[in-house]
């Protein structure tokens, strides 16, 4: 329960058990974390792709790049439900996310779809995790949210080991 006047005006009413909120909170601050720094570094490879792949790659990137961002606000959001706060800065985002950076000048496109294989495949566990979490707390929204989620991120990651493929 917030101390503070200013923090319990932060603070949204709910039947969910306090300890079990505020646990839920981390737990889903640290998935918005990861969703912007995955959402980064799916922009980063989209913008640096090159070969002869390029269109193809560029687009599937994009494309996957908007589907995580369009989860960031509705994970951050249902913190906000649980009456708890959510991420504050890029720093924040920094200290939390699970999400490796990567800085090099040049990444082969092979090694970015890899790469991001690899994230997001880590991202879905992440996200299971956080729905035992949900299940365990009797917490039905976040946990139906959390389904779509998984389902996505399982695509993503489908057509990322597709395109990885060398079937001729």
């Amino acid at each position: 329960m917030p101390t503070t006047k200013k923090e319990q005006l932060l603070h949204t009413p709910s039947d969910l058990k306090e300890s079990d909120r505020a646990h839920l909170a981390d737990v889903l601050n640290a998935l918005v974390a990861d969703a912007f720094a995955l959402y980064v570094k799916t922009k980063n490879y989209h913008w640096h792709m090159s070969g002869r792949h390029f269109r193809d790659y560029h687009l599937l990137l994009d494309e996957q790049a908007e589907q995580i961002f369009a989860t960031i606000d509705p994970l951050a959001e249902r913190v906000r439900k649980l009456g708890e706060r959510t991420i504050h800065s890029i720093a924040e985002i920094g200290k939390r996310q699970r999400v490796n950076d990567n800085d090099k000048a040049f990444v082969a496109p092979i090694d970015m779809l890899t790469d991001l294989l690899e994230e997001n495949k880590a991202m879905a566990k992440n996200m299971r995790d956080a729905h035992e979490d949900c299940d365990n707390a009797s917490d039905v929204a976040t946990a139906s949210l959390l389904e779509v989620y998984i389902d996505e991120t399982e695509r993503r990651a489908w057509f990322l080991f597709e395109a990885t493929r060398e079937i001729d």
